[in-house]
């Protein structure tokens, strides 16, 4: 994992005198471009890592700092810590057990955790994560099945590249060879997950960027507004918490929401009807005609035969 990497990037920095890119990369199986990125992160962190030219080039963190500088604040030891336990304990890797008892070492004792983190796993199998990561490490093809947007069901065989946790859920990004692209598929909607025998070269290189979301695109992007009325603020505010809100005298709410083609995005539908009386769309019209279609197919479900 990055942090995991940067971490031991810095020890090793501090411990010599210069290291070369290619040598980092080949200890921790990335690519040099992805030593130069994570130099680059060092840095900004205020880490004053000095480049070297030449045939013994390399990187190397300025002497007079090794001499007279901490490595780690304890805040900054204490919250390291408590985000690698998170991780250590849904991943259950030794590897970082042992950067946590490392950071402990220099970490200040009795010293109260200001900082929770909690990576929830209830949506997903509590052996998939386990799996995935090992298949990335392993370069291993993975096989699955898959529920999209559509609500189709699909096998997919992927080249995993990367595990992303966001918006509160789990992502696996990789080569998707059933598209021939590059996908990035949510955890909760996959079955059936299997690590194939079946292996591939290390020659994918993560984008800077989100990746690409199993064809989601910033193409179409309309405003929602929605009124909210005072039963339903704290989910509205749960669920659309980055977008314009204007407040009313009455204790309801205006929220402008920016989607990418609504009229198609049933995920908001779903949160929508979810407010029941609680919320009323005013626009797009063409969305209100929409959801009234789907409580009117739902309310077939509960008529009395």
């Amino acid at each position: 994992m990055k942090l995991e990497r940067l971490i031991s990037i810095i020890y090793k920095l501090l411990n010599h005198e210069v290291l070369s890119a290619s040598l980092l990369a080949e200890e921790f199986q990335v690519s040099s471009r992805t030593i130069y990125r994570d130099i680059d992160v060092i840095c900004a962190a205020g880490f004053p890592v000095i480049s070297y030219l030449g045939n013994k080039g390399g990187f190397g963190i300025m002497e007079g700092f090794k001499m007279d500088k901490s490595l780690l604040g304890a805040y900054d030891v204490a919250s390291l810590i408590t985000v690698l336990s998170s991780l250590s304990s849904v991943f259950e890797d030794e590897r970082v057990r042992g950067t946590i008892e490392r950071l402990q070492t220099i970490g200040t004792e009795h010293q109260t955790p200001s900082l929770a983190v909690d990576f929830e796993t209830r949506r997903t199998d509590p052996d998939a994560l386990p799996h995935l990561r090992t298949a990335i490490a392993e370069y291993h093809v993975i096989r699955f099945d898959y529920i999209n947007v559509n609500n189709e069901r699909t096998t997919r065989d992927m080249e995993p590249i990367r595990l992303h946790f966001k918006y509160s859920n789990w992502y696996i990004y990789g080569y998707c060879r059933t598209r021939q692209d590059y996908r990035e598929f949510r955890l909760s909607r996959m079955m059936n997950l299997l690590r194939t025998e079946d292996s591939f070269p290390p020659h994918h290189e993560v984008p800077q960027d989100e990746g690409s979301t199993d064809g989601a695109s910033k193409d179409g992007i309309e405003e929602v507004v929605i009124r909210v009325g005072p039963t339903a603020l704290a989910e509205a505010m749960d669920q659309f918490h980055q977008v314009d809100k204007e407040f009313h005298a009455d204790g309801s709410m205006t929220m402008r929401i920016p989607v990418v083609r609504p009229l198609e995005a049933r995920w908001l539908w779903s949160i929508l009807l979810s407010f029941g009386s609680g919320a009323e769309v005013f626009e797009p019209p063409a969305l209100r005609g929409i959801l009234k279609e789907q409580l009117k197919n739902t309310l077939k479900l509960y008529e009395v035969v």
